[in-house]
């Protein structure tokens, strides 16, 4: 098997052809893959190294397996988006649901900082998004989402209206962006007045300032999200094991 790319284990490198086939929808969301036999075929390799290719990607959760089914190209839901990327919690550990609100949506050039973490050159059109999310019916987190609008054509979401759908779900479902993997960075930060009023907090009140850069299945940045939590309610928790 040859795919002109670096030596790498051979898992490896089926993995990533199979991720390719996904990141460029040859294989959407909810596709069933062909089999391990057939792979195994196609690509000139041993069903026990598909098998491990395969087992990668579902640690990975990029695949997700169906008992007495076969294997699928995972979709994202707002179970599955919450469980994976919503590391927020009551002061007691208890999982939440939350739901948001958009106050603000436009189309407008990068700043210098948004183009550095989404790897575009600055004054690059970005959508950017203001809102809050909602926890028990209070505003907890105030959020400013950056993404590339050439990625984001014809973005949309309704402003001022509750919304259940978790935003990965919309990237998906509406851009056939699926969001792999995210890293966050996490400092204090005193309330702003403009964050006090979001929050219904004092200003100069503390607040946890979580910035994360979502990547999609090739690694690309599709998102810079700076979110502001009212750490007076809530938990950054993560399980290590």
């Amino acid at each position: 098997m040859s795919d002109g790319l670096a030596p790498a284990p051979l898992y490896a490198r089926v993995e990533r052809i199979i991720t390719g086939r996904i990141a460029d929808r040859t294989w959407p969301p909810g596709h069933m893959l062909p089999s391990e036999t057939e792979l195994a075929a196609e690509l000139g390799v041993s069903q026990g190294t598909v098998r491990r290719a395969l087992d990668a990607l579902y640690r990975r959760h990029v695949v997700e397996r169906r008992q007495g089914r076969g294997t699928f190209v995972a979709q994202h839901t707002s179970e599955r988006a919450l469980f994976h990327f919503f590391h927020l919690t009551d002061l007691d550990g208890g999982k939440m649901a939350p739901t948001s609100r958009v106050l603000r949506l436009a189309r407008e050039p990068a700043t210098a900082t948004e183009a550095q973490r989404l790897g575009l050159k600055t004054g690059a059109a970005v959508i950017r998004i203001v809102r809050v999310r909602l926890l028990r019916g209070e505003s907890r987190v105030a959020e400013t989402i950056t993404l590339p609008a050439a990625r984001f054509r014809g973005f949309h979401l309704p402003v001022g209206e509750e919304m259940q759908d978790e935003l990965y779900v919309h990237y998906q479902r509406h851009h056939g962006v699926s969001v792999a993997r995210a890293e966050d960075a996490l400092a204090a930060e005193a309330a702003s007045a403009e964050a006090a009023h979001l929050l219904g907090v004092t200003a100069g009140a503390p607040l946890l300032r979580v910035e994360r850069v979502a990547c999609d299945l090739s690694g690309d940045p599709v998102e810079w999200r700076v979110s502001l939590v009212d750490t007076a309610a809530l938990r950054y928790r993560v399980l290590l094991e």
